[in-house]
């Protein structure tokens, strides 16, 4: 009986669009998302943690809707709009107030977890900002136990995540930017 012969690793072409920029590129088969993007595009704010959807660091928006990368072939994105971590400082750049670029180019939320101190070595960061932004499309108004509950597939092992999910709340209640932050983490 002869063996199963398996071909070598197949490369497709992919075409998507990536923080509003469209890109094509040849990949192998099984290139996940979160390799295309760090690896083929160097948007590096994306982060791998574990590689089995455990800690969300990977989380990114595919058509508008947050999903874990590393679970996502770079083939099954294609067709579609991915927004990372970068793309949505990009979409703040304009400050019409005259305040300081730097803090005008954050999102809403991104300027939340700022104002209240909601990260440490910030490796959790980027997932945890792209799953408050999909709480809040789904639920602008929610609650602690909310917050508590949407970011529950995303581990931080630096905090107690009382900073996180009051950069929730503050980002949910528009206050984001306010510097009301208490400066500790727990």
């Amino acid at each position: 009986m002869e063996g199963v012969r398996v071909p070598a690793a197949r490369e497709l072409s992919v075409q998507l669009t990536v923080n509003g920029v469209p890109h094509a590129a040849t990949v192998p088969a099984r290139t996940l998302l979160v390799h295309f993007l760090r690896d083929h595009l160097r948007l590096t704010g994306t982060h791998v943690g574990c590689d089995t959807t455990q800690c969300g660091a990977c989380t990114v928006a595919l058509d508008g809707v947050a999903v874990k990368s590393c679970t996502v072939l770079a083939a099954q994105a294609g067709g579609h709009a991915v927004t990372t971590i970068e793309g949505i400082a990009s979409e703040h750049r304009t400050t019409p107030d005259g305040s300081d670029p730097a803090d005008g180019a954050l999102d809403p939320v991104q300027r939340a977890f700022k104002d209240e101190h909601a990260l440490q070595c910030g490796y959790c960061t980027p997932g945890m900002v792209m799953a408050v932004r999909q709480l809040l499309a789904d639920h602008p108004d929610p609650t602690e136990d909310q917050v508590r509950h949407a970011l529950s597939g995303n581990i931080c092992r630096c905090t107690g995540y009382q900073n996180i999910v009051a950069a929730a709340l503050r980002a949910a209640a528009g206050g984001a930017g306010t510097g009301t932050g208490t400066g500790r983490e727990g």
